[in-house]
């Protein structure tokens, strides 16, 4: 299967979002929420934390046995516990953008990467949709991606 759609997808949007984001008053960054009541420095720390999970869960199912049961931190709110937790608010904001920038360079990689015999395997996600196959995961890691990133848009554009 290629991936390379949805690697060159992740690509250009870190092309074409960096500057943009590096170039925000601080007050478009730290005070437009949106409807989740989050600013776009949190949506920025919720990305991170994204492909940071969505990374482990790709090298846990290429080696773990299938289906293979991994926390769901985005269930029950928990995605709003991270973001506090980490305090991605007070975030320094260039550091921010460059963790942003890197983990999805290193998830392109990772995805780049996978072993194409394990596509099939299963996450045991805890979710009302069930069961998740790594290669569905790693398909809808772009959507996931243009979401935010027009979430961000939207609070830009208020």
């Amino acid at each position: 299967m290629d991936f390379s759609a949805i690697t060159n997808g992740i690509s250009q949007g870190l092309e074409n979002w960096e500057s943009k984001l590096m170039a925000l008053p601080e007050d478009t960054m730290m005070n437009k929420r949106n409807s989740q009541d989050r600013t776009i420095k949190q949506i920025i720390g919720h990305m991170v934390d994204s492909v940071s999970n969505n990374t482990h869960r790709i090298i846990h199912l290429q080696y773990q046995e299938s289906p293979f049961s991994f926390p769901n931190y985005a269930t029950n709110g928990n995605n709003d516990r991270w973001i506090a937790i980490q305090d991605y608010q007070n975030e320094n904001w260039e550091n921010l953008i460059q963790h942003w920038k890197y983990s999805h360079i290193h998830l392109i990689h990772v995805i780049a990467s996978v072993n194409r015999d394990k596509l099939d395997n299963e996450w045991i996600s805890g979710s009302e949709d069930g069961n998740v196959k790594l290669k569905d995961m790693i398909i809808d890691f772009l959507r996931h991606f243009h979401l935010h990133l027009g979430e961000i848009q939207e609070l830009i554009d208020k």
